[in-house]
């Protein structure tokens, strides 16, 4: 059975002098061949093993993607040692207790800000554990470091802990998935297999590799298919990377695709043929969305685009993939069929579970959220959904989002919320309506299409021109929507919702309960 050590020592000894990884550095994208990538990694395997970190410990991590992020997670799986990611995004208070309830021995962070975040609270991981990645490892003897990775395969087990990942999903109650071997590598093995990835393939990352779907997908799928990997410089560089290094995959989330949208729509290229893959550098083959519900205009715009995005559904519970499309089997409003190895069933309520070598240990030292969400081997997800006769799964909501009307009816605000992100106008969106007679939207609005189209100066949230046009559009977005629901009231806001505030998840999922908390005043003005 693989191992991620087994997936990486493979591709050391099969493509030495290969190019492995694209790093930006000057404004260029510089090559790293395997072989310089195993020489970084036992540097840095030598300076945990300097620092005492042996197999089983945990290690913390508080970074954005990087290189170095690759390192530290490469050299504690040949340790065999646990790596804890906290996502670069969090508060320095959540950095702390990620760290702390995992009983991590060291902390790693990135840059200054971030340890200044972590330092400044009351109770703060100890600072002499606290290390910056810069200072971590230097010109360091690396023979143990090499007598260990030379075990590493058959040391290191299927079942061993590879990863412990701290998800408050939509609730904010942070659990640690544990997350095995053999769940992480038959994940990426399956899921490759799935997508037929190629080596001749050049994968362009920008989702945070602290979450799952970028550690599987792209960084673990690298591993398998020993193709090139490319690692964006931020999240404001996407379109411009991919223009200089031409990747033929990417993966993305249906935010980041419909952004795409909007700016070939403000460019006024979004009816030319081919735009897209002009847009990502020429030589796109497979584009794979994940992470939140896709709408079918975007679906079939991608399509028409000769870009076609091939959806896949999973959850950090789940390795992530449960299932995907491919390019032979993609559909619209579907997420593909379940990867080789993963069973799917649908419960009497509807609800999706599924079984197999993907689905968790379970919650680090939380036994009874284990229980909850585990039952006899069956994961259970928590989405709504059903299996067609020709084994597509699709996915129909989100079973705690599930908003129950006053009057009784039943509506996915997720759902509503993918068509109204399809439109230029509106850059996003909270439906909320639980308990109340009608529902209402918190509408985030893209200020440069309003004022480009109203010919404005500056947007005015107050102007009744803004407020009719965000009326119109909300009415065209659904008019293929029941009349329960048909937004009654909206609320135009000033700022978008983000990750810093704590109103959106690492994938870019809305985290309800704090939105609603922080716009309160607002939300019951609605219903006044």
């Amino acid at each position: 059975m693989d191992t991620i050590p087994k997936l990486l020592l493979n591709q050391f000894a099969a493509n030495a002098d290969k190019t492995a990884i694209h790093i930006k550095r000057d404004g260029e994208f510089v090559g790293v061949t395997w072989t310089e990538l195993q020489q970084d990694v036992r540097r840095y395997m030598a300076s945990f093993l300097r620092r005492g970190i042996q197999p089983g410990d945990c290690v913390a991590m508080f970074a954005e993607n990087r290189y170095e992020w690759i390192l530290v997670d490469f050299s504690l799986q040949l340790i065999g040692a646990t790596h804890v990611p906290i996502h670069s995004t969090l508060s320095g208070r959540q950095a702390n207790e990620q760290a702390t309830l995992s009983h991590s021995k060291l902390l790693l962070i990135s840059n200054e800000v971030l340890f200044e975040k972590v330092l400044a609270c009351e109770d703060t991981f100890p600072q002499d554990r606290c290390i910056l990645l810069k200072d971590f490892a230097g010109d360091e003897d690396v023979t143990a470091a090499i007598e260990l990775e030379s075990t590493a395969a058959e040391r290191v087990t299927p079942e061993s802990v590879a990863t412990i990942l701290y998800t408050s999903g939509t609730t904010g109650e942070p659990k640690g998935v544990m997350l095995t071997q053999s769940n992480l590598a038959s994940n990426a093995v399956n899921t490759s297999a799935a997508l037929q990835q190629f080596d001749t393939d050049l994968r362009l990352t920008f989702l945070p590799l602290s979450h799952i779907f970028a550690r599987t997908c792209d960084l673990y799928g690298w591993l398998v298919c020993g193709l090139e990997l490319a690692l964006a410089e931020s999240r404001e560089t996407i379109v411009p990377d991919a223009q200089l290094i031409q990747p033929t995959i990417m993966n993305g989330v249906p935010y980041f695709f419909a952004l795409l949208r909007r700016t070939l729509e403000k460019m006024g290229k979004a009816d030319t043929p081919g735009a897209i893959k002009g847009l990502l550098g020429g030589r796109l083959r497979l584009l794979c969305s994940g992470g939140a519900a896709m709408s079918e205009d975007l679906f079939h715009y991608f399509t028409e685009q000769g870009t076609p995005l091939l959806q896949g559904y999973g959850l950090t519970e789940s390795s992530p993939v449960i299932s995907v499309s491919s390019l032979e089997n993609n559909r619209s409003g579907a997420s593909g069929k379940p990867i080789p190895g993963v069973e799917v069933k649908i419960a009497d309520d509807g609800e999706i579970l599924t079984k197999g070598p993907h689905v968790m240990l379970g919650y680090f030292e939380n036994p009874s959220a284990t229980d909850a969400i585990l039952k006899d081997g069956w994961l259970h997800t928590g989405d709504w959904g059903r299996l067609g006769e020709d084994g597509f799964l699709y996915v129909t909501g989100r079973k705690k989002e599930l908003i129950v009307t006053a009057t009784g009816k039943n509506i996915s605000p997720s759902f509503l919320e993918a068509l109204l992100g399809e439109d230029t106008f509106i850059a996003q969106s909270l439906v909320v309506g639980d308990d109340r007679r009608y529902l209402i939207a918190l509408i985030v609005p893209d200020a440069v299409s309003i004022q480009t189209h109203l010919q404005m100066e500056a947007i005015d949230l107050e102007d009744e021109k803004v407020n009719a046009l965000i009326a119109e559009r909300i009415a065209q977005r659904l008019a293929d929507c029941g009349k329960h629901e048909q937004i009654v009231k909206f609320a135009l806001l000033p700022q978008p919702f983000s990750m810093e505030a704590g109103e959106v998840t690492a994938k870019l999922s809305l985290r309800r309960k704090v939105i609603e908390a922080n716009y309160a005043d607002t939300i019951e003005a609605l219903y006044s």
